[in-house]
């Protein structure tokens, strides 16, 4: 360590912070005016990076590099205000978590759509016209263009500052996140008012994104790894704050810089990798500002809504007619296996299928019901995954123990994160469980002495009786429906009640003596361990468990299952959870772009069935009733 190798990792720290904040910006903005949490926003950075190439290649010679660059932002702004347009200003008043699934679904076909346009290679920019050298400070070589990049941020930030405050337009940005609907009362199209900021946020993402081509190449995981960092930054900052985007962004770009610097230290005897904790750092600074302040940095608590989406329907028990329908597809799965002979792949889809109804009923249970959005499900599901398979290796135990502790080391889990989130609601409580979930896969990730780090844990098998796949199915068959009955019948037990009640009004439940935060930690911790046990069955019946269980991509997983098969109803995360494994399955082994087709089929059951699968079919159902008694009694 030395005072010129900080210096140096310092000034690298201010340039990522600049990129960081200009992504970030954009998705703070958009937030603060729309209410949107544009999951698709880290596609409009990749595509910045990808049209910058593209023009830069073609237009350069003529137009100059800069000019060339610079269109790519411009474009992005018309794809952005195209996508407000077309999809955005349909669901504005739905519930945020089916904001968050339209926007998740367009992440996926613009990630196909660059797979399509520019190849799965990574490509690589040119040097920036008249930056491409260095210049040394204190001994060491320091790069031109990223002088620029740390300017960029400020500069951007005093623009943004100057039109949010000297313009018209700034003073209805300023009005509509503080109040959007008494704007539009004011009459004050809010429409175009939307598009307009959306296009601007675009803008900004694809800005960024240009600006980093000569810096790293355009791959197609930029988005993915931008959205997460671009999340934690307006946070942490505070929904909505242009200033704390920005000291948020020079925080956690600066924290990573120092512990790069630091490399390996030992502390009280013992060596830490501080280069390795950059993995996860923006995740901890998240983690304990919202624990500390909520609302972020320099932000303020968030004002509700006027219009909240479509208000939460009571559960209701099942008729007899359904009762016996659900009895029969039940009996019709556990005699499966016979109908489709031995070593079926129907038999192995259908595992896959159980599991996964058993790890979507038991995100409803909090999501629907208790109205936690949890976004970091998954940390249950991978530490029931790897206790499993820890018991087996480690403890040398037989799988019916592990398939104990293994939900046992789940709920463990809940137990602690569970005290934290259950203290905070809406996008802050999300974050946060974003926030544990990412802390858990990057100690998973690294601890390659326990978990085997990346290349995760095999010889995870059955005993011997359940080795075969049949028998492997019946015993994930029995514990599934157990597991989803044992959800169902504590959703309407005093718990439930006591559950939907906190969810509907809390100040109302704990005026009638209700113990607001205990009854929701309870149902955490419940939620925490029956997923845990489908993450256990996940384990045997893959003979292994890596890190991908823990990650981002497994909690949207989950949470596209529950909302494709209505959060309002019991059937809904079974329903959606068959549906979404059986499309994913047949899409994948069907062409390479499966992503884009299961991201359009998303957008078309978001647009035209908001209820869900389950909930669709209700309607009908309720319809069929309600024309036939027309009928009888005219």
């Amino acid at each position: 360590m030395s005072a010129s190798g900080l210096l140096a990792q310092l000034l690298n720290g201010l340039a990522s912070a600049s990129s960081l904040f200009l992504v970030s910006v954009g998705l703070s903005l958009i937030f603060g005016v729309t209410r949107t949490i544009n999951f698709a926003h880290g596609s409009f950075f990749m595509l910045g990076a990808y049209m910058a190439f593209t023009s830069v290649e073609t237009l350069a010679p003529t137009i100059g590099f800069w000019p060339a660059l610079l269109l790519a932002p411009l474009a992005c702004a018309a794809l952005g205000a195209l996508t407000e347009i077309g999809l955005l200003r349909r669901i504005y008043k739905a519930p945020e978590l089916f904001q968050l699934l339209a926007t998740f679904a367009l992440v996926l076909v613009i990630k196909d759509a660059a797979l399509w346009l520019w190849g799965p290679e990574e490509l690589f920019g040119p040097r920036a016209a008249g930056l491409e050298g260095s210049i040394e400070i204190l001994g060491r070589q320091f790069p031109t263009y990223d002088l620029l990049l740390i300017a960029a941020g400020p500069l951007v930030l005093l623009g943004l500052h100057v039109l949010l405050t000297q313009t018209r337009f700034g003073t209805l940005v300023r009005a509509a996140t503080q109040d959007r609907e008494m704007v539009g009362a004011l009459g004050v199209n809010q429409a175009w008012l939307f598009t307009a900021v959306f296009a601007l946020g675009t803008l900004l993402a694809g800005l960024a994104g240009a600006l980093q081509l000569p810096r790293e190449p355009a791959s197609l995981e930029m988005d993915m790894t931008t959205i997460g960092a671009a999340f934690v930054v307006v946070v942490v900052g505070g929904m909505g704050s242009i200033p704390g985007s920005f000291v948020a962004a020079l925080l956690i770009a600066e924290i990573k810089a120092v512990c790069i610097w630091l490399g390996v230290q030992e502390v009280a005897g013992v060596e830490v990798s501080f280069s390795k904790l950059t993995l996860v750092v923006e995740f901890l600074v998240m983690a304990s500002v919202l624990v500390w302040r909520p609302w972020g940095l320099m932000g303020k608590p968030q004002a509700p809504a006027r219009h909240a989406g479509v208000p939460e329907q009571p559960l209701r028990l099942a008729g007899r007619s359904s009762t016996a329908a659900w009895g029969v597809l039940v009996l019709g799965l556990l005699v499966l296996p016979l109908l489709v002979g031995e070593g079926s792949y129907a038999t192995v889809l259908m595992t896959d299928m159980l599991i996964a109804a058993l790890f979507a009923a038991s995100l409803h249970c909090i999501l629907g019901p208790g109205g936690m959005h949890s976004f970091g499900h998954a940390a249950y599901f991978g530490l029931g995954a790897y206790g499993a398979a820890l018991a087996v290796r480690l403890l040398h135990v037989p799988m019916e123990v592990a398939l104990v502790l293994g939900p046992l080391m789940a709920a463990a889990g809940a137990l602690l994160y569970g005290w934290f989130c259950v203290r905070l609601s809406g996008v802050y409580l999300t974050m946060l469980t974003l926030a544990f979930a990412q802390i858990t896969w990057a100690i998973v990730f690294q601890w390659d002495g326990v978990t085997g780090g990346s290349n995760g844990l095999t010889g995870v098998w059955p005993s011997d009786w359940a080795s075969q796949t049949e028998h492997f199915y019946w015993l994930a068959w029995a514990l599934c429906v157990l597991g989803v009955y044992g959800l169902r019948r504590m959703l309407f037990s005093p718990l439930g009640y006591a559950l939907r009640a906190a969810r509907d009004s809390a100040m109302r439940a704990d005026a009638i003596g209700l113990d607001v935060r205990r009854i929701q930690w309870t149902a955490f911790v419940i939620a925490g361990a029956f997923a845990g046990l489908a993450g256990a069955l996940f384990a045997f019946s893959k003979g292994s468990v890596a890190p991908d269980s823990l990650g981002v991509s497994k909690s949207v997983d989950a949470l596209v299952m529950v909302l494709l098969g209505g959060i309002q109803t019991l059937a809904g995360p079974v329903v959606g959870s068959a549906a979404f494994t059986w499309l994913h399955d047949t899409v994948a082994r069907n062409t390479d772009y499966w992503r884009a087709l299961m991201g359009a089929i998303m957008l078309v059951l978001v647009l035209l069935f908001p209820q869900g699968i389950s909930g669709f079919a209700q309607q009908l159902q309720a319809l069929w009733v309600s024309q036939k008694k027309e009928r009888i009694h005219p």
